[in-house]
């Protein structure tokens, strides 16, 4: 069995021979210990790759995401960052006064210019693995718009969603949806979305509000994934419990998500089955200051809640900063 028919198996439920494998890194782990991660990868080799990279360069990027210092992304957002190898913060926002939204220029240019030809590359690249192959791009919406507006004014603004809030969102979904047509369209096996919705033991907003904003933009993204056959994946740190369902519910086949600030049983009584675990083990306390065994015993616990043999369970963890 081929890592993509591993995969694919695993989120259908349909028996796969193994559970599948996916490591992560910070680059700040790749500095620090490469012997170590040229070793595991050689005796774990990843199930899921990300496919080529087929975007334009951007004109507004200048410095470097992990390097301690000052970025600017392809949106114009100026990071600080005081630590190597994982993202700054964005200290001052482009859009202080919401008004000024409209000033807001997605990067457009970056999308492959030739979709036919960035097609063929994608479609070469798939054929020729055997792994099941992740589309190159990342929406974020929340994020974004917290990377643009800051997060104190962000965490305003959705209780108070008006009509410049949703200007806002509806220009940031219409990008990454256009992003997404492109991706749907090529022979990847599957895209990928993100944002962080929890806190260390609720979410960030009212669950009644991330329904009424959030929620639809992520259905989007799953009608336009599932229509072109394609597996919908989705990262987001935290306490989540509350919306567990929903994004059940929505659409998303996989879900990478911090199992241990939550209650790991519970989830699994709730929602195994009916979506697949995508990781991760416990970065807070057991990968950073937990000793081997305490590690072995994370993986277990995850095992028995959720590898009954049938699938919905993928092997990942993040090899980060302090592991």
């Amino acid at each position: 069995m081929t890592s993509r028919e591993l995969v694919k198996r695993c989120l259908c439920f349909e028996y796969p021979q193994r559970v599948p494998v996916h490591l992560w890194t910070l680059p700040w782990a790749e500095r620090r210990y490469p012997k170590e991660l040229e070793e595991l990868r050689r005796r774990y080799p990843n199930d899921i790759v990300h496919s080529v990279d087929v975007y334009q360069p951007s004109p507004k990027v200048e410095g470097s995401p992990h390097e301690i210092g000052t970025y600017t992304d392809e949106w114009g957002c100026r990071f600080v960052n005081i630590q190597y190898g994982v993202i700054g913060e964005v200290k001052e926002p482009q859009v202080a006064d919401i008004g000024g939204w409209r000033n807001i220029q997605p990067p457009w240019e970056t999308l492959p210019r030739d979709l036919g030809g960035a097609r063929e590359t994608v479609n070469r690249f798939c054929g020729g693995s055997d792994k099941f192959v992740m589309a190159n791009c990342c929406p974020r919406p929340w994020e974004r718009y917290q990377f643009l507006r800051g997060t104190a004014n962000s965490l305003m603004d959705v209780m108070d969603p008006t009509a410049d809030v949703r200007g806002l969102l509806s220009l940031i979904q219409s990008f990454y949806l256009r992003e997404l047509e492109f991706w749907t369209s090529t022979d990847v096996d599957a895209v990928m979305f993100m944002d962080d919705w929890g806190a260390q033991s609720q979410l960030l907003i009212p669950p009644a509000v991330w329904r009424d904003i959030f929620k639809p933009l992520y259905r989007e993204y799953a009608d336009l994934a599932h229509s072109q056959g394609k597996s919908l994946f989705m990262h987001s740190d935290g306490h989540i419990t509350e919306i567990y369902g929903d994004l059940i519910e929505v659409g998303v086949d996989a879900l990478n998500s911090q199992l241990f600030c939550m209650n790991i049983e519970t989830l699994a009584a709730q929602h195994k089955g009916k979506i697949t675990l995508w990781g991760e083990i416990d970065r807070q306390q057991a990968l950073a200051f937990g000793t081997p065994d305490d590690v072995r015993a994370a993986v277990r616990r995850v095992r028995r809640a959720f590898d009954d043999g049938k699938g919905g369970l993928i092997a990942q963890c993040e090899w980060g900063n302090d592991t």
